[in-house]
């Protein structure tokens, strides 16, 4: 099967589109197939600036209408159609699995999740050819989970055959602790949110390139234990989160409580104490492994990836070393939860205590399809045992 997978995360910075083949290798017992997923093109499009502009106005806390949610959900809906139609050249495709655009992610006090949002009508996607399987969240927060990070499944599949974490650097930093018979997975906290509105702010780039910025600061070890202070890190994984939460508001609230407003801390000295931050939070929930794999915007980051290594104390590397292209991480899982869900299988794998990765007590079959009416050939009918990922070669 020939998916297509999509997604736009939490820096908003452009959507990214893998077209992907799946392949059922067989099985020699019940214990299910061997998949190979070869990556055939991927790519990121960018938004256009006047959307981007509005969709990151729309991000809580914002508080926005109704009329902008609406007409947001449909610009979105219509740009992946774009990307969609401009992705045909790399040729056809069976399934479009779309992630949307997240808005929000209603996390409460406890670390329960009550729901999520992400935007993109799936039928103005629809319209533009194959049809779609969205809304990849929902059904696992219905099920009791956190709905994310929905990461593990591939980060399993794929990576289990060692003790390994596997690291996303987006927005948000989420990590997967595979290699044994529970994932541990979940959300660490920030990872470039708060880095890139500083950049913004500072030197008006979009995010702080090869960390040079933070290199040549120092990290203001008052500023980074209150950050650390903050209730949510105490939480235990599985726990999601969001730019809800970690935003310049949330910044300059904790900035406040020390007496400091951030024009008072020099600007490599904030951009030095967030990376530690984003570093720091991430190692607190590495250990046991014998490698750590790193994906996202944030495997570009050679400052944050040394400072990484040294706190972790174990072999780090980029996924693109093991064939999967860091930039199409994501896109990739999108189209993998496709495809298990047109196959009628769970988008989420066993974790601590009986429950599933995210915290739920039982799995989901991820997404909803349109048009509803859609009906595909199941070369699989157990749940995979392995993953072997390949890229097309040029």
């Amino acid at each position: 099967m020939k998916v297509l997978g999509l997604m736009s995360g939490t820096s908003v910075d452009g959507i990214d589109a893998a077209l992907v083949t799946i392949t059922s290798l067989g099985s020699a017992d019940d214990s299910g197939d061997l998949l190979q997923l070869s990556i055939d093109h991927h790519a990121e499009f960018s938004w256009p600036d006047e959307l981007r502009s509005r969709l990151l106005g729309a991000v809580a806390p914002a508080e926005v209408g109704v009329a902008e949610l609406c007409a947001l959900d449909s610009l979105v809906g219509q740009e992946f159609a774009r990307v969609v139609r401009s992705a045909a050249a790399w040729g056809p495709c069976d399934l479009v699995a779309s992630h949307g655009q997240t808005l929000h992610h209603a996390v409460e006090a406890d670390g329960r999740v009550g729901g999520t949002l992400q935007i993109g009508e799936p039928a103005w996607i629809a319209a533009a050819g194959p049809p779609v399987i969205s809304d990849l969240r929902a059904a696992d927060i219905a099920a009791g989970g956190q709905g994310a990070p929905l990461a593990p499944l591939l980060d399993a599949l794929w990576l289990g055959e060692l003790p390994t974490a596997a690291l996303n650097l987006g927005g948000i930093a989420n990590v997967s602790l595979v290699g044994s018979d529970a994932v541990v997975s979940g959300d660490t906290g920030p990872a470039n949110c708060l880095m890139d509105e500083q950049a913004q702010r500072l030197t008006g780039a979009p995010f702080d390139r090869c960390g040079r910025l933070a290199k040549q600061g120092s990290v203001r070890h008052d500023i980074l234990e209150r950050l650390l202070s903050d209730p949510w890190f105490q939480l235990p994984l599985p726990k999601s989160t969001g730019r809800d939460l970690f935003n310049s508001e949330w910044l300059h609230s904790h900035l406040q409580a020390l007496g400091l407003a951030v024009s008072d801390v020099p600007g490599a000295d904030l951009m030095a104490t967030l990376l530690e931050l984003t570093a720091r939070s991430v190692a607190a929930h590495v250990a046991h492994v014998e490698r750590l794999v790193i994906s996202g915007g944030g495997a570009n980051n050679p400052v944050l990836k040394e400072r990484l290594a040294t706190l972790t104390n174990v072999h780090t590397m980029v996924s693109d070393e093991l064939g999967l292209p860091s930039a199409a991480k994501e896109a990739v899982l999108c189209a993998l939860i496709g495809f298990l869900s047109a196959m009628g299988l769970p988008g989420t794998v066993p974790g601590q205590g009986g429950l599933q990765s995210t915290g739920a007590p039982r799995p989901a079959v991820l997404g909803s399809l349109t048009p509803p009416s859609a009906v595909f050939a199941r070369p699989i009918s157990n749940f995979p045992r392995r993953l072997i990922i390949t890229k097309r070669s040029s």
